[in-house]
């Protein structure tokens, strides 16, 4: 079991605290094993695992506690019983009607120490946040960084190279199961797509009663083949027109936040880098797990650039940047990353194949004045850097942590 140390470290402080810690993200991310290293942690610091209440709602032996009383009168019971705190580990807390309420109660009556995590993020901007405002801590759980990949990956090839590592992973992407089924072509495949589905049923349709799931596949579609590529509801409601489907730009803006709510995909505003605001038309889209677009579409080789590009912004939500597009006149910076006062810049391409696309990648930086540090990434062995503007091939910008804030 991996022990994914850079969630640890951030969970770590809120151990013990009265604080409820909520842990989102896409279904089958890691969420679960985080509870369970979260329990670990637990019994290494002498707590007796007996204080634990584990239940997860996807389990049918559970089906009786999918309401608000029904969970909170088992638990005041089972709690009854044992002496000192009491750690209550809820996975896929969404499923129980009222939860929300539970929580608030099961805080205030007992001692305890509650761990909820969700696969939809109006766990925090909706329900959870109007029963308990300013009474949680939110952890994004992400897949697999590519760091996290090659430790699980080496286990079941000790010998093979960070190369050939990286080429599997452009493929599979990095929904942990994977490695339970040796990342063997089609199992993975199929594994990715029923995943796929399963988002696509339990956190989109069945959670928003949408009843033209034709509509919702093909705007999903989409998406996942101009990932990292700019569109606005109105262009794509053009598109869907061309194809004889009628969609108004409202509806489809609603079904991309459904999309969002549920982490398959992830929305990049566009920031208008002199006037320093945020753009509100034509934004950026990235899926939660590039496995899952080459599992349901393929191509993520064929669109080397975009797939890079959706690897390099999931590492910089992994390591707690708020991320936008830069627009600086006519040209765009792929990432402009906050943290904090400070920030960077970096640019995404496959390859800096001739001078010609070494002066366009570096060139976006031109109009940029400021002493933040400016990236680009690609995939050659070469160091390209110049002008102050640092290049990295992508493993090694991915693997090492000396650039990040």
């Amino acid at each position: 079991m991996i022990k994914r140390e850079l969630y640890m470290n951030r969970i770590r402080p809120f151990i013990g605290t009265d604080l409820i810690k909520v842990m989102t993200g896409v279904r089958r991310c890691g969420k679960s094993v985080m509870l369970e290293l979260i329990k670990q942690e637990l019994i290494e610091s002498g707590i007796d695992p007996l204080q634990f209440i584990s239940i997860n709602f996807e389990d049918m032996s559970y089906i009786h506690l999918l309401s608000a009383q029904s969970l909170n009168d088992e638990i005041i019971r089972r709690a009854s019983s044992l002496d000192g705190m009491v750690y209550l580990f809820f996975d896929e807390i969404q499923e129980v009607k009222d939860w929300e309420r539970c929580i608030n109660s099961l805080r205030v009556s007992l001692n305890c120490d509650i761990y909820i995590t969700g696969s939809n993020a109006k766990l925090l901007s909706g329900e959870l946040a109007t029963c308990l405002g300013g009474r949680y801590v939110e952890f994004v759980i992400y897949p697999f960084s590519f760091d996290e990949f090659i430790d699980l990956y080496k286990t079941i090839d000790p010998e093979e190279s960070v190369q050939n590592c990286f080429q599997k992973y452009l493929i599979t992407g990095g929904m942990p199961y994977l490695a339970n089924i040796r990342y063997i072509e089609e199992p993975t495949r199929q594994y990715l797509h029923d995943l796929f589905n399963s988002v696509q049923l339990k956190d989109i349709v069945k959670r928003h009663n949408i009843r033209d799931v034709d509509l919702l596949e093909r705007i999903i579609g989409y998406v996942m083949t101009n990932t990292g590529n700019t569109f606005s509801a109105n262009s794509l409601s053009k598109f869907l027109k061309n194809e004889h489907r009628i969609a108004a730009p409202e509806t489809i803006t609603n079904y991309l936040k459904y999309c969002c709510d549920a982490y398959l995909f992830y929305q990049v505003k566009r920031e208008d880098l002199p006037g320093k605001q945020i753009l509100s038309s034509n934004e950026k889209y990235y899926i939660a797990d590039h496995g899952i677009r080459e599992a349901m579409f393929g191509g993520n080789m064929k669109d080397i650039n975009l797939t890079l590009e959706n690897i390099v912004y999931l590492e910089l939500l992994r390591r707690g940047y708020k991320v936008t597009v830069g627009k600086s006149g006519n040209k765009e910076i792929d990432f402009v990353c906050h943290k904090q006062n400070k920030k960077i810049y970096i640019q995404v391409t496959y390859l800096l194949a001739s001078e010609e696309t070494v002066n366009r990648e570096f060139s976006v930086y031109n109009n940029i004045q400021d002493n933040f540090p400016k990236y680009v990434i690609s995939m050659d062995e070469i160091d390209f850097s110049r002008d102050g503007i640092h290049h990295y091939n992508i493993r090694e910008f991915l693997l090492n942590k000396k650039w990040e804030i």
